[in-house]
């Protein structure tokens, strides 16, 4: 949490974001430091404390490495900045790197901005925290001092027997706008009476009221290059903000999504209209009388309607058929002069249909219409 920050202010512009520009300010190592986009643990930092061993208004602006190397290590040890860059506000009565450091040794850190990064599978997006108004953060934090042995050369600033001063940065639980983007958050120091409290109060006991979450909401963000993750990537790129591709995504399976919802809609209707023609009919082709062994139902006709594409079917059931029978063979027997048929001659007009293997042949004795009229 809180790996990267950015610093690109002007020495004395740091006083002064820490509401201490009317107070007498001293200056230690402040050659070493060097204003970057992207700072990480490891490189030089200006801190603001108070004076060594005095209580007044005076204040050191002082340049630190960041990332603590408590004072106890080991002098032939080679410091780890990344061990603790960071501190847990909730812990630091706790553990011993922290606690003896709380009474005398407490600093301010100013910023215009930090970086975190948002987890999206193995994939991590930065993000650049920062006030709306583009004033610097001030953050609270905890220095220490380490002895250089004389056979331990750091680096060409840190040669053998030298002090070397270091600091770390308090976190605390995110802010309920931020916890989107980590569980933890530097703590920010909104107001002078706030940096009052933490930088001159002597009672650890008043020091719960200001580690806490900021909560304001002028404390802003955006995503930036993933690039910036190198220490060694610097410059305006750094904070300069992009488009996520995953947002361009987001439009474009919203646009298929909706086309897909648009082509389901269209299959859904074409299959109600295909369901509701029952029959589709070649007009050049002649439909043969059939009939329906269930239910007894016979298609007989195709009619063209207007010559028009559309085709009415036309079903005729048995008894449809059979009043027709009779009304011609009445019509034939008034002509022929004969009395008209009755109801068993009737029957014998029509002529059911019969499944194949069934037809009885004509020594079955059965009654003809010749027969019936050879008889009259």
């Amino acid at each position: 949490m809180c790996g990267r920050a950015r610093c690109t202010l002007r020495a004395d512009d740091i006083p002064r974001a820490c509401h201490r520009n009317d107070v007498p300010v001293r200056t230690v190592h402040m050659d070493r430091y060097s204003p970057s986009y992207n700072v990480s643990p490891g490189h030089n930092f200006p801190v603001v404390r108070r004076e060594d061993g005095g209580d007044g208004d005076g204040v050191v602006l002082h340049c630190m490495i960041w990332g603590l190397v408590p004072s106890f290590t080991k002098k032939t040890e080679k410091p780890d900045h990344y061990k603790m860059f960071n501190a847990r506000s909730e812990s630091i009565y706790e553990k011993a790197s922290f606690r003896r450091l709380v009474p005398k040794s407490r600093c301010l850190v100013a910023v215009e901005g930090f970086y975190e990064w948002k987890k999206d599978g193995p994939k991590k997006q930065p993000y650049y925290i920062h006030f709306k108004d583009g004033r610097p953060l001030v953050f609270a934090a905890l220095y220490d001092s380490w002895e250089n042995s004389e056979d331990n050369c750091i680096s060409v600033w840190f040669p053998a027997g030298e002090i070397l001063s270091s600091f770390t940065i308090l976190t605390t639980s995110s802010s309920s706008a931020l916890r989107w983007l980590h569980d933890r958050m530097p703590v920010i120091l909104g107001d002078k009476g706030s940096i009052d409290t933490w930088l001159n109060c002597s009672s650890s006991s008043k020091f719960d009221d200001v580690l806490k979450p900021y909560e304001d909401p002028d404390l802003v963000w955006y995503p930036v290059t993933p690039a910036m993750g190198k220490s060694s990537f610097d410059g305006p790129e750094c904070i300069k903000e992009i488009q996520l591709k995953s947002e361009g995504n987001n439009l474009i399976s919203k646009f298929f999504s909706k086309k897909g919802i648009k082509e389901e809609q269209e299959s859904t209707i074409e299959e109600k209209n295909s369901s509701a023609e029952t029959f589709r009919i070649d007009p050049t082709k002649s439909l043969k009388k059939e009939t329906d062994t269930e239910d007894n139902t016979a298609i007989s006709s195709i009619t063209d309607k207007g010559g028009q594409d559309s085709k009415s079917i036309t079903i005729h059931s048995e008894d449809e058929d059979t009043a027709k029978c009779q009304v011609k063979r009445d019509y034939e027997a008034f002509k022929a002069g004969l009395e008209p048929m009755t109801d068993n001659t009737v029957k014998q007009c029509t002529t059911p249909a019969r499944k194949k293997g069934n037809v009885k042949g004509a020594g079955d004795k059965q009654p003809t219409l010749l027969s019936y009229f050879g008889k009259n």
